[in-house]
């Protein structure tokens, strides 16, 4: 779609918020410009990003989800750690975790890189199907961990859809 189709096509919601995610967005090269579009209409807009890319090509009023790989989504090698020093206030880190061993590996990540807290808020986000939210949620509350549980909604809302509404 073009620029001008998507807003066009958002503005049918009647929403503020809005959230540019699917796969990797910035690999799509229209995408900071669509952000910067949005953010100027007076959207709130959120990135989520695989941390793969420079984050410092989104606009800097947009807050971004910098999703750190872990080992169970064999991915884990493609984070460009370098994108954590351009993470600002209102940016956040996910780590989706499908095991124990991404646990502890989001974990000893997170203790090594800011023994006295991160600068940013933390999600660890139990992959459904994967990992018992409720065992994450232990597991963090057992270690004190500063981080924030986060379901992944959208797959309880349409389940076994590639996308919701």
């Amino acid at each position: 779609m073009a620029l001008e189709d998507i807003i066009r096509a958002l503005q049918a919601y009647q929403c503020s918020l809005i959230e540019v995610t699917g796969g990797e967005p910035l690999l799509q090269p229209e995408t900071p410009r669509l952000i910067t579009e949005l953010l100027n209409r007076g959207c709130t807009v959120l990135l989520e990003t695989n941390g793969t890319f420079d984050i410092q090509v989104v606009d800097s009023r947009c807050a971004r989800i910098m999703d750190v790989k872990c080992p169970g989504s064999g991915e884990a090698g493609k984070t460009d750690f370098s994108n954590f020093n351009h993470l600002g206030p209102k940016d956040q880190i996910k780590f989706v975790l499908t095991d124990r061993k991404d646990y502890d590996y989001a974990r000893r990540m997170l203790l090594d890189r800011w023994p006295d807290g991160p600068p940013v808020a933390v999600l660890f986000s139990p992959a459904v199907g994967w990992l018992d939210p409720a065992a994450c949620a232990a597991w963090i509350l057992k270690d004190h961990l500063p981080v924030r549980l986060q379901i992944q909604l959208h797959k309880i809302l349409w389940p076994a859809v590639e996308r919701g509404v």
